[in-house]
């Protein structure tokens, strides 16, 4: 085995093998030769290749874990935000160099191939990104660790605009089948939706349940390898695809009820269709708790199903050997689909089988807007969930005759509080109050998240546990968000760091003694040049509109939402056109604003808002009289491979959520880490980015945490800034006349209304002047080119927290508990 390996590493250190290997592949497996081999084919080809090593070392990993039976992560997320394989598994392979070499040598451009690869759409945004960061680090530091996920058909949506507007049609990313994956039938789960619950009473009068499911649905599972850094661990992503069971109503069929016959096909098959389906409708409200229902519940059964390989109906180890992290609230339902396995299947005790759910389950929680924290009406729980919907009540009456009624004696205003059932005129299930009751660990994902989380969001359930809540600060992997997206600079920072430096990120910090280096600067900035370069390239194909790349390039990439306040960004370039209309000899650098976003398919006014981004920015480019001082784009359909060609040519990063509401971000630190400088409130990570870059090298504006509570207190008017501030309200007042869409005056008047009419909910005029002001210093830090370029290598240096690594090392440490395996 051992000389098998090494010849097969051998391989992959050799250029002409190397090339027999893939043209062996393009033969046998694809088909086709060398003179009529389209583009798809070579990349197909190149995969096949690549994962003769990546399989091979993925069956050595998971004969290991089981042979020594190691204490696993089950990392639960709706969203696993991939992106592109090809390029990433190759730099985590450390094969990357041979592979573009042995590609040149049969006339292959190892960049056009990758670029024939759709993006996996299993995410949204920075949720399901930083699931994907997450397992490549758990993968790089050796830790037993499997993802579950959904396999989805069609992702989120592919975004195209017609006429500026958002328009989503179906991303097929795997249309043509995905070389990355395998299918695992043999590990098929079948999962119970509807029906009724039995209570049946035995000879003692001890009471038991029966679920009585009115459906069946079949989860069929997906494995994608998952390479850490080195390749000594791969381990394993598992996505769940329904289908129907396996009855078909032949009957129907040959009466002639053709469609009718394949109407239950099409109902399963639908859970696993798309991400987010608009849930705006009862029947989208039901699809989406299948949904998490449906992925959670196969995903328990297959921990069960391989515990029980090795320790058959013996229980007594499941807590050593299993810990679930609950990404977000979406697989909080897992909770009681474990109990309903340990109390209905195995017959377990309840006290038991609660307290081995609350020690395998941990929850992070993302938000602290109350309308990201789920809650389902228990009608709905009723109808699709019944069994589970008992379950909760008991786990809920428990809570708060044990454990609430001690701490709180008398006192039913917190009860109703922390109770899982929220009561009302709609009764509804409160699924964050269920995950911090369930889970012995729930952890935020930035200092200041986390301590508004325990002194605002759960305090009470902080005093009832006053060990349960802490932080882990997000990270990004630096293989993905700098070693391979932006190789110009990774290969400058080689020339003057340890080439470890993709594991160890904190040896950039040696980059900050070269900060003040005249020769170093020029390097550092040539590189953003050219990143720059590539990228207008990139605006002009996919917009038509040209952009300098010598202008500064200042970036908002994230999801739309009004809390993250594209529309501060907008009204501040409505002004900045202003102001060069009123004066074309305004002193200002050249600028490019360049958004990319996603708005939910239901979410109107982040619509409204890409809207009016995109007719503004039509007006602001076509209009000669500024001498082409200002660009708007708004790239379509932001998708991780987009983010890879858009961060490298950044040079501000826009970060201005309204304090108090982002609870991390992580686009901040994928941006700061390639040099640029970041313009944001003190919210999320921000403030530790900052404290790190120091707050020289950042621009910081707008209100903090404590100044919003205080003027919210104190009844926020918007309408007081609207009348203070002349700039601000003729901006304002433009969005009701027909300068930007001629002919059609008050299209984008609701902007307005949202701003004013209905309470400015996240206070963008409040924070518009401190903004204002601030992209006046980044205008004067910008034209000081030596200064600029000293910030951004600041930022470089200064990311060593922010590396993924370093999150799973302390999720490791405060809530995992696992032991790295070492894959010989």
């Amino acid at each position: 085995m051992a000389k098998k390996n090494t010849q097969q590493d051998a391989k992959w250190l050799d250029k002409k093998a190397l090339k027999d290997c893939i043209i062996h592949h393009l033969h046998s497996t694809l088909g086709t030769d060398e003179n009529k081999a389209s583009k798809k084919a070579w990349w197909n080809a190149t995969c096949a290749a690549v994962n003769e090593l990546v399989f091979e070392r993925a069956t050595r990993t998971q004969k290991t874990h089981y042979q020594q039976d190691t204490r696993a992560v089950h990392y639960f997320s709706l969203e696993f935000l991939m992106g592109r394989l090809l390029k990433n598994n190759l730099t985590n392979l450390q094969v990357d160099q041979v592979v573009s070499d042995a590609l040149a040598e049969l006339g292959l451009d190892i960049n056009e191939l990758a670029e024939e690869e759709p993006d996996m759409a299993l995410g949204n945004g920075g949720l399901g990104r930083l699931a994907a960061c997450f397992v490549d680090s758990l993968a790089t530091l050796g830790y037993p660790a499997i993802g579950y996920g959904i396999h989805y058909e069609h992702g989120l949506f592919t975004q195209d605009f017609h006429h500026g507007r958002q328009v989503e049609r179906p991303d097929s990313w795997r249309e043509y089948g995905n070389p990355w994956e395998i299918c695992r039938p043999e590990s098929i789960q079948e999962i119970p939706l509807y029906g009724y619950v039995e209570t049946r009473y035995d000879e003692n009068g001890n009471i038991s349940k029966e679920w009585h499911p009115g459906r069946i649905i079949k989860g069929v599972p997906w494995d994608i390898p998952v390479v850490g850094y080195g390749a000594k661990t791969v381990n394993i992503l598992r996505l769940w695809e329904s289908r129907a069971s396996d009855f078909f109503n032949w009957d129907v069929f040959n009466a002639g009820g053709y469609l009718d016959a394949q109407v239950e096909n099409v109902q399963a098959e639908t859970i696993s269709k798309v991400l987010y389906p608009n849930d705006n409708t009862d029947a989208g409200k039901e699809l989406r708790l299948m949904q998490q229902y449906f992925f959670c519940a196969c995903s328990i059964k297959d921990i069960v199903r391989r515990y029980k390989r090795a320790h058959g109906d013996d229980w007594s180890e499941f807590t050593k050997q299993i810990v679930i992290q609950l990404n977000d609230t979406h697989p909080a339902i897992a909770i009681p689909e474990l109990m309903r396995i340990l109390v209905d299947r195995a017959n377990m005790q309840w006290d038991k089988a609660w307290d081995i759910c609350q020690q395998v389950f941990a929850y992070t929680n993302h938000t602290l807007l109350p309308e990201a924290l789920e809650k389902w009406s228990v009608r709905l729980f009723e109808k699709v969930l019944p069994r589970h919907l008992e379950i909760i009540y008991e786990i809920n009456r428990r809570f708060l005759e044990d454990v609430v009624e001690k701490v709180y004696p008398g006192n039913d205003a917190v009860k109703r509080k922390l109770s899982i059932i929220e009561e009302g005129h709609q009764k509804m299930v409160r699924m964050g109050n269920l995950s911090v009751i369930a889970s012995f660990k729930v952890n935020g994902v930035a200092e200041i998240h986390s301590k508004l989380v325990k002194s605002d969001l759960f305090p009470e359930f902080d005093k009832i546990w006053p060990n349960k809540l802490t932080n882990v600060t997000n990270g990004v992997t630096p293989r993905r968000w700098l070693k391979s997206c932006n190789p110009l600079l990774s290969d400058l920072i080689n020339k003057h760091v340890d080439e470890d430096w993709p594991v160890n990120l904190y040896k950039l910090k040696r980059l900050a003694d070269k900060a003040d280096d005249a020769e170093f600067q020029q390097a550092f900035l040539a590189i953003k040049y050219q990143n720059k370069v590539k990228l207008a390239q990139v605006i002009e194909q996919e917009t038509g509109i040209k952009v300098d790349p010598e202008a500064m390039f200042d970036i908002q990439i994230k999801r739309l939402h009004e809390y993250k306040r594209q529309q501060l960004n907008l009204i501040h370039i409505m002004a900045l056109y202003k102001r060069l209309l009123e004066n074309p000899n305004y002193e200002m650098p050249k600028r490019v604003f360049i958004f990319g976003a996603k708005a939910a398919p239901g979410y109107h006014m982040a619509k409204e808002i890409i809207y009016a981004i995109n007719r503004v920015a039509e007006k602001i480019n076509q209009d000669s009289r500024i001498k082409d001082k200002l660009k708007v784009v708004f790239l379509p359909n932001y998708r991780v491979s987009l983010a890879e060609k858009m961060i490298p040519a950044a040079d501000v990063s826009e970060q201005i959520s309204l304090a108090g509401k982002e609870a991390s971000g992580t686009g901040n630190m994928k941006l700061a880490l390639n040099g640029a400088i970041t313009i944001g409130t003190l919210d999320g990570a921000n403030i530790e980015i900052a404290e790190e870059a120091g707050e020289d090298n950042v621009v910081i504006f707008g209100l903090d945490v404590d100044q919003v509570k205080a003027k919210r207190a104190h009844g926020y008017n918007p309408w007081d800034h609207y009348y203070s501030n002349n700039e601000l309200k003729c901006v304002l007042d433009w969005f009701e006349s027909d300068f930007f869409t001629p002919g059609k005056p008050g299209e984008l008047a609701e902007i307005k209304r949202s701003l004013l009419d209905y309470g400015d909910s996240y206070l963008t005029l409040a924070d518009f002047e401190s903004y204002s002001d601030a992209h006046k210093k980044l205008d004067k830090l910008f034209i000081d080119r030596a200064r600029w370029a000293k910030m951004a290598i600041i930022n470089t240096a200064s990311m060593g927290k922010f590396n993924s690594d370093r999150s799973i090392q302390d999720y490791v440490d405060r809530i995992w508990h696992l032991t790295p395996c070492t894959i010989k």
